[in-house]
């Protein structure tokens, strides 16, 4: 109980954080987005003025963390929260906020495969997704890891950061990932694979910083993150390990926070970043855009698509919390 009030306190403490571009006005829209969505990388900064000139609404954009500690955020609030609208729950966990969720059948819902729409009842539409996977800094001088076992070979020992399944979607991803490759046998994969870790991070964005500054060769992320230093750094040297055993994909989904008062502000929020956010926020998070008629820059071509890959959102709630129950033991021995 304590870890949990700890963990609840540092939730709310990362989630009280506004960006910037936003305002504190009581008539402007909230929206509880993760960090690497409203961080000074990502595409909210650029977003919001533009959805405000285009029609006039205010929005208070909130950095609440990663998608876990937004989630915890949503729960631990309830009816008392002030967000209008919620973006970056993953479908893996996406059944954690659906009792806090209006549906929105958008109209822009003809326009994204049907492979990609997660929930029946549209509480959370997709506007991104993707495929996690390790990304290898290729001028380190290790040899490239060809499959998730290699990683586990002594050669790769402090040279893996991870991240926590706990507090990150990412980390999460891994743990489904590992579960659909091994069965049962996923306990075999991370016994060994603790030993290897340089850290386990708490979420991407701190993983991602850490390996970007050389602490480790290699990171879990997803397929799209060479995409960024591509555009951004005119590099090729960090690449996504795609192995033929398959990836766990993820998908972002959007929602509108039940009981709000800004019901037509929200719905106009939610097309907007369906319509005209998608290419901006494909090209600044790394991740495909869901409405299938956006086209993608060439650098899109340096992220290679798995021919096999799994939904995370596939595995039944009570396994993903059973899973993450038998991590904790896993990691504490």
């Amino acid at each position: 109980m304590r870890k949990m009030l700890f963990t609840a306190a540092i939730v709310l403490a990362a989630a009280s954080m506004l960006c910037a571009s936003g305002t504190d006005e009581s008539d402007a829209l909230t929206v509880y987005a993760y960090d690497s969505f409203s961080g000074d990388w990502g595409p909210g900064g650029t977003l919001i003025p533009e959805f405000k000139e285009k029609t006039g609404i205010d929005v208070n954009l909130v950095s609440a963390g990663d998608a876990l500690e937004m989630l915890s955020r949503i729960e631990l609030e309830g009816e008392d929260t002030e967000a209008d609208v919620i973006l970056g729950v993953t479908d893996d966990f996406a059944y954690r906020a659906y009792p806090y969720l209006e549906p929105y059948s958008s109209p822009l819902i003809e326009d994204i495969p049907e492979e990609l729409l997660f929930d029946p009842e549209d509480r959370l539409l997709p506007f991104d997704y993707g495929a996690f996977a390790f990304v290898w800094d290729s001028e380190c001088g290790l040899e490239k890891p060809q499959s998730l076992s290699d990683l586990t070979k002594p050669g790769y020992k402090d040279k893996v950061i991870l991240i926590d399944p706990r507090t990150s979607s990412v980390g999460l991803g891994l743990l489904l990932w590992t579960y659909n490759i091994y069965g049962d046998g996923w306990h075999s994969w991370w016994e060994a694979m603790k030993e290897n870790a340089l850290t386990i991070a708490d979420g991407w964005s701190s993983a991602y910083g850490l390996f970007t500054e050389g602490e480790a060769p290699i990171v879990l992320s997803y397929t799209t993150s060479p995409v960024y230093h591509v555009m951004n750094d005119d590099t090729t040297r960090y690449q996504a390990l795609v192995f033929p055993e398959g990836h766990e994909a993820t998908i972002e989904g959007i929602g509108i926070v039940r009981g709000t008062d800004k019901r037509e502000e929200a719905e106009e929020f939610i097309d907007f970043m369906l319509t005209d956010g998608q290419l901006p926020t494909a090209i600044a998070n790394s991740m495909y855009p869901v409405n299938a008629s956006i086209g993608l820059p060439d650098a899109f071509d340096y992220a290679p698509k798995p021919d096999r890959m799994f939904r995370s959102g596939a595995t039944s709630p009570e396994k993903t919390e059973e899973l993450l129950e038998e991590w904790i033991s896993i990691m504490a021995r």
